[in-house]
């Protein structure tokens, strides 16, 4: 073994072992040089150096600056060392050296030489040859790529290599082809008039023959559709004082996000107050509109692609506001000129209209009053109108409410004015009244009172002289507003006379003559004549006596005794309104009665007349009561009046109290049957009737009816002597559901034979005589139809 070691010849050993070291470009690299001699201690000058043949230096040591001195201030910034790109470093306890590439570069390509110097004479050497090349790099191959569709679009893939790489295509795993539409550039693929079919997956694979390298480079191509707005209305209005809303509409690819600009200011929509853009759907909304949004608004739709825009004019709509409507008053027969002023945008309209109708005056003359006329001037640059009414020859009737009326396409305004129509006092209201009556030196109350504007003076005449300057005691003059009283008491006939009131404004005049005359009783009742006679009760017929113009009647009275009684003095006696039936009650029956009668006004009773004599008959069966239900129809004279109920299962039957005739009622009878009209006669179900008694009421609930069904009821009053004469009524219900049923219970006869029998007809057969067999066969059919399979 010692003698291996002393034959044994120094060297330098590079590591790795090859001879040629072949790495990538921008990777790293480690070298060792390592002696392989007897005795390491005796190696010195161990040194690698370039391709250039210069010594490698080593890595200098790095300084620490502080960046604050012992007192904490800030001290100046050193600029710290960069480490060199290439640098030697020993290693192993300083028994090897390293050479350390930080990051190969073409231009390190070459020999590199470790050298060393062995027991001072003995030079070491060893070489290594470093070869560098360039990997397979993507220098412009995004993996996401958008083209804009309809464009000769690059799909890019451009590779650096040394030696060069070789590059083709594939698009969802099969190779592209240089044809038509695709052309392999240098650069990428060029795709020619790019569309949506070309989405999709794209492979870039880049390959060096000689080193073996193989790389792919998946590329995503998504076609781009540029937005393209659709067209907004060129002018939108939007209405002062409330909301307005407008949507943008785009297409694109992706989806484009909206922008809204006003165009006056450049501002952007999202940024202002009371506006509010929806990006997503391209919504502008405008909480309260006011009049300085009045601009132009541009709305823009933008994606990766493009942006396209559509400009609209927005035109804020001013509601109308009548600024100017004043009262006016005018004379009679004059022209009066009513000016209403409105402002708005547009300017407004105006017409107008008297309060309370419908149909607006037109432009120019009125067809219905050429007196009218409606003129109307416009600043449109204002934003103002001004309404001129012109009547001319004015009249009374012309006075009153107008309204003027502004609008425009925001909205309607409405005001009310007024037309004061002045004119000469009148006593229109007067001329109808009747004289004013007195009596008994009892004091009278004449009044006027004169329709005038302005309001006018009132004084009275007395034989052409002014009352003011008779200073007659018995002629007092008291005013209260508008009002003239002129109080008379007769103290002689000479009163009794016509009195002129006399109506003063600036204007005019006006009289009106008033008469005061002596009131006197009535005259003798000419006639009276028995109307309805029964056991009890007379009911007269009353011809009242001739009356003057406002002094009426007030009352008849009556007064009655037994013939066979001569003295009027314990007469029985009564007195009617003149408005009321009259009814003389109580009476005995089977008596003779006189009777005398006299007219009533507010001086006293006048004089007994129209004597009458009359006897009361016999006991008997009360009168016929009378139904209180108003008819619908009253059909034929002989027919019963048709009454309805509101409800479809009940009906309260009312009546008033017949005159008993000597006899008190002591009940009612009703009967009510389900019944029908066909072809003229009325007939009814005789197993349904229902008949009952009843105490001294006037009413009755009919209960359990079948909806939509007429009955007819037939009512009776009852004393001790009998019943008396029916009233009868037909009533139908109403239509509905009913829980009553009218049963199944019916007769089958044979078409065109026999009848209903005598008895089953009942009394509303009898009314309608004898039907035919047609009528029965009808009947038939619709009581089966009717009552049983409804």
């Amino acid at each position: 073994a010692a003698l291996s070691q002393r034959q044994k010849q120094p060297s330098l050993q590079i590591l790795p072992a090859s001879s040629i070291q072949r790495k990538p470009v921008g990777h790293s690299l480690l070298l060792t040089c390592r002696p392989d001699v007897p005795d390491t201690n005796l190696i010195s000058d161990l040194r690698w150096n370039d391709n250039r043949n210069m010594t490698i230096l080593p890595k200098p040591m790095n300084y620490y600056y502080p960046l604050y001195d012992s007192k904490g201030r800030k001290l100046p910034t050193k600029a710290g060392q960069t480490s060199p790109m290439i640098y030697t470093e020993s290693i192993a306890g300083g028994t090897a050296l390293a050479l350390i590439f930080n990051s190969l570069q073409e231009s390190m390509a070459g020999t590199y030489f470790c050298a060393a110097s062995y027991s001072v004479t003995e030079k070491l050497n060893a070489a290594v040859v470093v070869e560098t090349y360039v990997a397979i790099t993507w220098k412009d191959a995004p993996t996401d790529q958008r083209p804009l569709m309809g464009t000769d679009y690059i799909v890019r893939c451009e590779v650096t290599a040394n030696p060069p790489a070789t590059v083709d295509w594939l698009r969802n795993g099969d190779q592209i082809k240089s044809s038509g539409r695709y052309v392999i550039e240098n650069r990428g693929l060029l795709i020619k008039n790019i569309t949506e079919a070309d989405d999709g997956a794209y492979t870039c694979r880049a390959a060096v023959m000689s080193t073996g390298e193989l790389k792919n480079r998946e590329i995503r191509v998504e076609v781009q559709i540029m937005p393209e707005v659709q067209r907004l209305p060129q002018v939108m209005d939007a209405v002062e004082g409330q909301s307005f809303s407008v949507m943008c509409n785009a297409t694109g690819k992706p989806v484009p996000e909206f922008q809204w600009i006003k165009k006056g200011t450049q501002q952007n929509a999202a940024d202002l107050d009371r506006f509010t853009v929806n990006a997503i759907t391209g919504q502008l909304d405008i909480g309260v509109v006011e009049q300085q949004d009045h601009d132009n608004y541009a709305c823009i739709a933008r994606n990766p692609a493009g942006h396209s825009e559509s400009v609209m004019k927005l035109n804020v709509l001013i509601r109308p506001k009548i600024i100017e409507f004043i009262n006016i008053t005018v004379a009679e027969d004059l022209e009066a000129v009513f000016v209403c002023k409105a402002f708005g945008r547009p300017a407004p309209e105006i017409t107008f209209r008297r309060y309370g109708t419908v149909e607006e005056y037109s432009i120019g003359l009125q067809v219905s009053d050429d007196r009218i006329i409606l003129e109307q001037s416009t600043d449109d640059e204002k934003g103002e109108t001004i309404g001129t009414l012109r009547i001319s020859k004015l009249t009374t009737t012309d006075d009153g409410l107008y309204e003027c009326i502004a609008r425009n396409r925001g909205d309607v305004a409405f005001k009310v004015g007024h037309i004061t129509v002045e004119y000469r006092p009148i006593f229109d209201h007067m001329k109808a009244l009747p004289p004013v009556y007195t009596w008994e030196e009892r004091p009278a109350n004449l009044s006027c009172f004169a329709q005038a504007i302005p309001n006018a003076t009132i004084e009275w005449r007395f034989n052409d002289r002014r009352v003011a300057d008779l200073y007659d005691q018995n002629l007092r003059i008291e005013t209260e507003g508008l009002r003239s009283d002129l109080i008379i008491t007769p103290r002689d006939r000479r009163y009794y006379a016509t009195y002129k009131c006399v109506a003063n404004n600036r204007l005019g005049s006006a009289e009106h003559l008033m008469e005061l005359r002596e009131a006197r009783i009535p005259e003798i009742v000419p006639q009276a004549k028995p109307r309805i006679v029964s056991a009890t009760s007379i009911t007269f017929e009353i011809m009242p006596p001739p009356v003057e113009p406002g002094l009426p009647l007030t009352a008849f009275s009556v007064q009655w005794k037994e013939q066979f009684q001569s003295d009027w003095n314990f007469a029985a006696n009564r007195t009617w309104s003149p408005d009321s039936p009259y009814i003389v009650e109580g009476l005995r029956p089977q008596t003779a009665f006189s009777f005398r009668f006299a007219a009533r006004n507010v001086v006293g009773l006048g004089q007994w007349g129209a004597y009458v004599d009359q006897s009361t008959p016999r006991r008997s069966e009360p009168e016929t009561p009378r139904i209180l239900h108003t008819p619908i129809q009253d059909e034929e004279e002989d027919s019963d009046p048709i009454v309805t109920s509101p409800y479809a299962d009940h009906f309260d039957m009312r009546w008033s109290i017949p005159v008993d005739n000597g006899e008190p009622i002591d009940m009612y009878r009703i009967k009510y049957c389900p019944g029908t009209k066909v072809n003229g006669y009325w007939t009814e179900m005789e197993e349904h009737c229902i008949e009952q008694d009843i105490a001294r009421m006037t009413n009755y609930e009919m209960r359990n009816l079948q909806a939509d069904t007429y009955y007819r009821i037939e009512l009776m009053a009852h004393n001790a002597i009998g019943f008396s004469k029916p009233a009868h009524v037909l009533m139908k219900t109403a239509r509905g559901e009913s829980d009553h049923s009218l049963g199944t219970t019916y007769d089958v006869y044979p078409a065109g034979f026999g009848g209903f029998s005598s008895a089953s007809r009942g009394p509303f057969a009898a009314r309608a005589g004898t039907p035919r067999d047609a009528t029965l066969l009808l009947l038939t059919v619709y009581f089966v139809c009717r009552f049983v399979f409804v």
